[in-house]
């Protein structure tokens, strides 16, 4: 009797915590990472959601960040370098760039590491996203109409 007894608490805690896991990976597939880029017109950032607040820093226009929350007319953003601030949502275009996160980023031909190099870019260079990820492979392009392929790791914006 007291092994049966024994054995349902157990299995309750298993269902329990399977439940626990499912709610958590639920969660997290919902809150996947939303990506946008700062508009045609430099922007403010602030360290809260109004005007009132405490401006931070200027966006260049095409800088990529990430979307952690929108809250009315202003979305919370990470950028880069990890620093999170508030723009006005509208000054937020849904074209996807990316930055070059290693000095001497390699842009390849094709997905392929032993592909031939078409353009080398600096540390922090901005590259237009032409195509999702696919294989750990970016296609982007340069402002100057080259294009070609980057390891994912290799770029922040994706």
């Amino acid at each position: 009797m007291r092994s049966s007894h024994y054995q349902e608490g157990s299995d309750m805690k298993f269902v329990h915590q399977l439940t626990i896991a499912t709610l958590f990976f639920s969660i997290a597939a919902a809150h996947a990472l939303e990506f946008k880029s700062v508009g045609a017109e430099p922007a403010v950032m602030y360290d809260a959601p109004s005007f009132k607040g405490r401006k931070i820093s200027v966006a260049p226009r095409g800088m990529p960040v990430e979307v952690v929350i929108a809250y009315g007319d202003w979305s919370k953003v990470r950028d880069a370098t990890g620093e999170l601030s508030w723009i006005e949502s509208k000054a937020l275009s849904p074209k996807r760039n990316v930055v070059a996160s290693i000095a001497n980023l390699k842009v390849r031909a094709s997905a392929d590491d032993s592909s031939s190099t078409v353009l080398m870019v600096d540390k922090d260079v901005l590259l237009e996203l032409a195509e999702p990820i696919a294989s750990g492979w970016i296609k982007v392009k340069h402002r100057d109409g080259l294009s070609g392929y980057v390891k994912a790791t290799e770029v922040w914006g994706n």
